[in-house]
């Protein structure tokens, strides 16, 4: 019996050898083999008949299980197995947990411990409920957005959606007796940094790594964390080479944009929010960056994660809201689908890695993207906006937007000083115009830019600065 992830030797016994028989009963299960050398080769244990009539009652009332201790021989020399199997429920010795891992011993500390303990009690993490937090507490917005989306997408029925908050959040598993889930405090709650450390997204410009050039923080429930993301990367953080076909103009991001949008998905539903960090995305000239807290489901490598598998949430109860949502499948296709996207786009296919603080996913930018960039085309500014107006036209580049919804997107929380510094200045200088003049106060109403607008936006991509 060679030495390896179920067994273990050990020279003579020690009450320290408990926390290996815990170990094993945490884990597959395994045997602790007393009286051989780290060699394999048997040293005998002179006290074996003892030990033989007293561990067994030992390990009964210091771990609670019951293992099976054979007395064995070899060439004269005596030695001791004791067989521990696998058990459903967690195990401690003196307060500590330990499992075996591969052939190491591991202490169960903090968020690891917490996954262990819920896993063994058929719980999830985002399943735990969250006492203080009522369905009055949920943003009503948030829920509204879900039932439009869960509309369209026609994986919720019309009569779920059509019932009380209460009713919809019971229908989706996210609520448990008089308590809401952990799950419905991430998705709903226009606060979830109260309850969870570490539930949001960091993003930052790098000119190298290690020098920032500017960064932002995305807070709120995890759909509009999902859309405020992707709306900053595109408008803010990355470059688009611009081409023209005839007459039209056309717009190529350095990452597809479906690319995008899944891995950050796939980082949003599937992190470890038992890890108190954000998902970090870090955008660099030449390459964007996601890093991910996750863990690889149990017995998985990375080549597991790239080859067909079945959908196997680390967040069941996320995903599913996700999924009702239209924003995810099910079918554990997100990172095939991310690959796919990129080569339907004939852009570089993202490398994936994992590290001790989770999953990287990192897109390299195609090397023609690069040189039409460098070579002037027009491009997103890649310096921090600090004038407001300039702000304002940067936001207004795609579309139209209400004024309520550049106050958000600018992060103001002052309407006057929205209006005063921002708005009004922009209007009088003819950069922007109401898409409805005839009718000023009309909650239809939405700002664009004008002619005007366009020359000095292109100015300042161009680094002509504010004309």
């Amino acid at each position: 019996m060679s030495e390896g992830q179920h067994v273990e030797w050990k020279e003579s016994w020690r009450d320290d050898c408990l926390r290996w028989v815990c170990g094993f009963a945490n884990a597959d299960g395994g045997v602790l083999v007393i009286g051989r050398d780290d060699a394999g080769k048997a040293v005998g244990l002179p006290d074996a008949r003892r030990l033989l009539d007293e561990l067994p009652n030992k390990i009964r009332d210091l771990l609670g299980i019951v293992v099976d201790l054979r007395l064995r021989t070899e060439r004269g020399k005596a030695y001791l197995e004791i067989a521990t199997p696998a058990y459903p429920n967690p195990i401690s010795y003196r307060g500590h947990y330990y499992r075996r891992s591969g052939s190491t011993l591991q202490e169960l500390k903090g968020a690891a411990l917490d996954r262990f303990l819920l896993g063994r009690y058929g719980r999830t993490w985002d399943g735990v409920p969250v006492p203080g937090v009522g369905v009055g507490d949920l943003a009503a917005a948030a829920l509204a957005r879900f039932r439009t989306l869960a509309a369209r997408s026609g994986r919720l029925d019309a009569a779920a959606l059509a019932e009380d908050d209460a009713s919809l959040l019971a229908k989706l598993k996210l609520s448990e007796g008089a308590y809401l889930k952990r799950a419905a405090v991430l998705l709903f709650h226009p606060d979830p940094l109260g309850f969870v450390t570490g539930a949001f997204v960091k993003l930052g410009f790098f000119r190298s790594a290690s020098d920032l050039a500017y960064h932002d923080e995305i807070a709120g429930d995890l759909f509009a964390q999902v859309e405020r993301t992707l709306e900053l990367l595109f408008t803010k953080y990355l470059k688009a080479a611009i081409t023209y076909e005839d007459i039209v103009r056309v717009e190529r991001f350095p990452v597809p944009r479906a690319a995008l949008r899944e891995a950050v998905l796939n980082a949003l539903v599937h992190r470890d929010y038992g890890v108190p960090a954000p998902v970090q995305i870090r955008v660099y000239d030449e390459r964007l960056v996601i890093v991910n807290p996750a863990l690889l489901p149990e017995g998985w490598t990375q080549a597991s994660l790239l080859a067909p598998h079945y959908s196997h949430p680390f967040n069941p109860e996320i995903a599913n809201a996700f999924f009702r949502a239209g924003e995810i499948e099910a079918w554990g296709r997100g990172i095939q689908r991310i690959f796919d996207a990129c080569r339907n786009e004939r852009a570089p296919e993202p490398v994936l890695r994992f590290e001790a603080n989770g999953l990287w996913v990192e897109f390299p930018f195609a090397g023609d993207y690069l040189d039409a960039i460098r070579g002037g085309i027009t491009r997103t500014v890649t310096d921090p906006v600090t004038d407001p107006v300039d702000q304002v036209l940067l936001l207004l580049e795609h579309q139209a937007l209400a004024p309520s919804l550049i106050q958000e997107r600018l992060g103001l929380k002052h309407r006057p000083t929205f209006r005063a510094n921002y708005l009004h200045p922009a209007l009088a200088r003819g950069l922007i115009e109401m898409t409805l003049p005839d009718k000023p106060n009309s909650r239809l109403q939405q700002y664009r830019l004008t002619a005007a607008g366009l020359a000095v936006l292109a100015s300042l991509k161009t680094g002509g600065g504010q004309r």
